[in-house]
């Protein structure tokens, strides 16, 4: 799609930069930073493939998980303190505030450990959000959260950013809580999800993700994508909505 979101950050190569215009006049600027590695589009491949049985499918997202954490975690700010080594003293740093990793249940848990083996110190939220079949819009049925979450950065957690409704509606959320530096981090978006997200007037920092594809097919998939990725990680889903 020439001139799209997916020609805009493969050509700046990490990130571009989207400036919003928020209601208290605050200009804030929501990074989209597409991860271009070797081993990120190798794990990706492995997701795609519709051959991979779910045992594959989870480690491959694992790995996945563990570097997109790794490059959204980049512009953490850290405190020094001196540390001794066998030989000398050098300076030692550590994460100032740990984000708080809030998963969109039920594909966002695959995620969690990830996110903990790169932060383990980081604390959990849960947000439990199931798709209408037919609607094609998010249902909530959990929120676990810290009742306040302003000057906390937020690593919000969810494999697939499709239409945008589930993970705006999981903005909103934390929002509502104050939450004023949220980063998004998904393995496969879609380009309507992402212009969704440009759209909304909602804090977000970043969108850190493996891809950006260009299109939803007419049950909201993504395209290629990688198909349902609960699913894939879980097996299908036994509750009716």
């Amino acid at each position: 799609m020439p001139g799209g979101l997916c020609d805009i950050s493969r050509a700046v190569g990490l990130d571009a930069r989207v400036s919003l215009w928020f209601p208290t006049g605050k200009l804030v600027f929501m990074e989209i930073r597409v991860v271009d590695h070797p081993l990120v589009s190798s794990r990706l491949t492995i997701m795609r493939d519709k051959r991979s049985t779910n045992d594959i499918f989870r480690a491959a997202l694992s790995d996945l998980g563990m570097m997109l954490v790794y490059e959204a975690s980049r512009d953490l700010s850290v405190d020094t303190f001196p540390v001794s080594t066998p030989v000398d003293q050098a300076d030692g740093f550590r994460l100032t505030e740990p984000p708080i990793i809030v998963p969109i249940i039920r594909a966002g848990l695959g995620m969690v450990d990830p996110a903990l083996s790169m932060i383990p110190d980081a604390q959990v939220g849960f947000i439990g959000l199931a798709r209408d079949e037919t609607t094609h819009k998010p249902v909530p049925y959990l929120e676990a959260l810290p009742d306040d979450l302003s000057g906390r950065p937020v690593f919000l957690v969810d494999p697939m950013l499709a239409t945008g409704g589930s993970l705006l509606h999981a903005i909103r959320l934390l929002a509502s809580r104050g939450a004023d530096d949220i980063t998004c981090i998904c393995m496969v978006a879609a380009e309507p999800g992402v212009q969704a997200l440009k759209d909304a007037d909602l804090p977000v920092t970043r969108l850190v993700t493996a891809t950006i594809d260009p299109s939803l097919n007419e049950d909201a998939y993504i395209v290629p994508g990688l198909g349902d990725a609960g699913d894939r990680l879980y097996g299908p889903r036994n509750i009716d909505l």
